[in-house]
């Protein structure tokens, strides 16, 4: 196989990708992660990942490059990650007792070829009261996380049935993953 690099420097991904066996070199490339003015939750991750992953590939051509982009959808609207305890509060109040999107767009890349899709899965949240507020946020995990909550982590105690992906919610949809990898020929 080809040389394999992961375009990101999330180590939920890093782990991710290393359940598959794979080896591969992690470079995290620097792009405008801006919503383009009426641009669509599931448009925008798919554009980034292709954005990431031809970036990386441009530094090292004779590669195949992973990228992907996750973001949180509320009916239509791209959830960020929480910038402060005030927006994460904010951010939690709107997923409260609802059902909202994890997205995730998926590239892979090699030179003259890339695959990539957007990877959609169901996740709903319990009722959140502001002490479980509290006290998820002293515990520092929805830090830098989109939507402000890891469901791999402490979390998923606030998680009662996803429907899809879970893999695409902590980041990474493996399943889908391996998919382009074989269509792009990175794997046997």
């Amino acid at each position: 196989m080809a040389h394999l690099i992961l375009a990101s420097s999330s180590p939920r991904r890093h782990e991710l990708l290393s359940q598959l066996g794979l080896t591969f070199e992690v470079h995290a490339p620097d792009i405008d992660e801006s919503v383009l003015d009426h641009e669509q939750a599931h448009d925008y991750v798919e554009r980034l990942a292709v954005e990431k992953a031809h970036t990386i590939l441009r530094q090292f051509p004779e590669s195949i490059v992973i990228a992907a982009d996750t973001s949180v959808s509320v009916d239509g609207k791209i959830i960020g990650k929480p910038e402060s305890k005030q927006h994460a509060f904010a951010i939690w109040s709107e997923l409260s007792g609802r059902r909202h999107e994890v997205l995730t767009g998926l590239c892979v890349a090699k030179l003259h070829q890339h695959e990539s899709l957007c990877v959609r899965t169901a996740v709903e949240f319990q009722s959140l009261s502001l002490t479980d507020m509290e006290r998820y946020w002293a515990t520092g995990e929805p830090i830098g996380k989109a939507g402000g909550y890891a469901i791999q982590g402490i979390a998923a105690q606030f998680i009662p049935r996803i429907e899809g992906s879970y893999t695409n919610v902590v980041g990474l949809p493996l399943h889908e993953l391996t998919q382009l990898l074989q269509r792009v020929k990175a794997l046997n």
